[in-house]
């Protein structure tokens, strides 16, 4: 019995330390919990020729400790004066290498997106969250050192017709290479000592993409804020800001805010 309540109390501990994987823009190698649900609300948005946002409605659900699935619907105004709905995509993680110590480890994983998409194609940028129809596979590490967590991905994007009237522009821009790298770090609480003090992590995110066929790319600096009470729900705010780019999109000076809502042991 003193075993398992000291293996108990090393879960409880090491618990916070992992809070700072939950990147806002960009996804860690680790998973959710084993039969937990994760529901998301998001808005994004840009100020600048006029308002314009997006959002989108996710469920996410951990099938095992290595496969994690997530669904996404998406609306904007985007490409419209009004509010529409855009279509959805379904994204899959698979983590393959896991290297574990007490609030310290080294992870690998797989992932790979498919989404299906109703709008006019008019930017450079291959994004596949409510623009682009067509697939994304990739590969993230990630490694937690206590407090800080750094977090580093690369994937590549085909991108198809979005539909009748709706085309790639030219053949050879329907690929694209994305790249990230992502730094979390738990600044409250300073010492944990139970489920119900709130986390506040601070996030510095980098997000690039490049596209051969129109040879054009660029990188956003992305800082965020994460709270989290009660060990259930998450918010997050981030604010991208372009470093270089010579790319027409949507994603540049774009905000993010997000509600998520965790369900454990189904």
């Amino acid at each position: 019995m003193k075993y398992l309540l000291w293996i108990a109390c090393l879960l409880v501990l090491a618990c916070p330390a992992f809070s700072q994987e939950l990147y806002v823009n960009t996804e860690p190698a680790s998973n959710m919990a084993t039969h937990s649900l994760g529901i998301r609300l998001e808005n994004q948005g840009f100020f600048n020729p006029l308002y314009k946002n997006r959002t989108s409605l996710e469920v996410m659900y951990g099938a095992s400790k290595s496969l994690m699935i997530h669904g996404s619907l998406y609306g904007s105004d985007f490409y419209q004066s009004g509010q529409h709905f855009e279509g959805g995509s379904v994204y899959a993680k698979y983590r393959f290498l896991s290297v574990d110590s007490v609030q310290k480890h080294f992870r690998g994983a797989f992932f790979a997106k498919l989404s299906g998409i109703n709008n006019p194609i008019v930017n450079q940028e291959i994004t596949l969250e409510g623009d682009n129809s067509g697939l994304q596979g990739g590969v993230i590490f990630t490694q937690l050192l206590h407090k800080l967590a750094l977090s580093g991905s690369v994937s590549y994007l085909h991108a198809w017709d979005n539909g009748e009237g709706y085309n790639l522009p030219v053949s050879n821009a329907a690929n694209a290479i994305a790249y990230t790298f992502s730094t979390g770090y738990l600044l409250l609480p300073k010492a944990y000592k139970s489920y119900n003090q709130v986390n506040l992590n601070l996030y510095m995110e980098f997000l690039g993409k490049t596209n051969p066929g129109y040879n054009q790319s660029y990188l956003d600096a992305a800082p965020a804020m994460q709270l989290i009470f009660n060990s259930l729900i998450r918010v997050d705010f981030s604010y991208r800001v372009p470093l270089y780019s010579s790319m027409i999109r949507n994603t540049g000076h774009m905000y993010l805010v997000r509600l998520e809502y965790n369900l454990f042991n189904l």
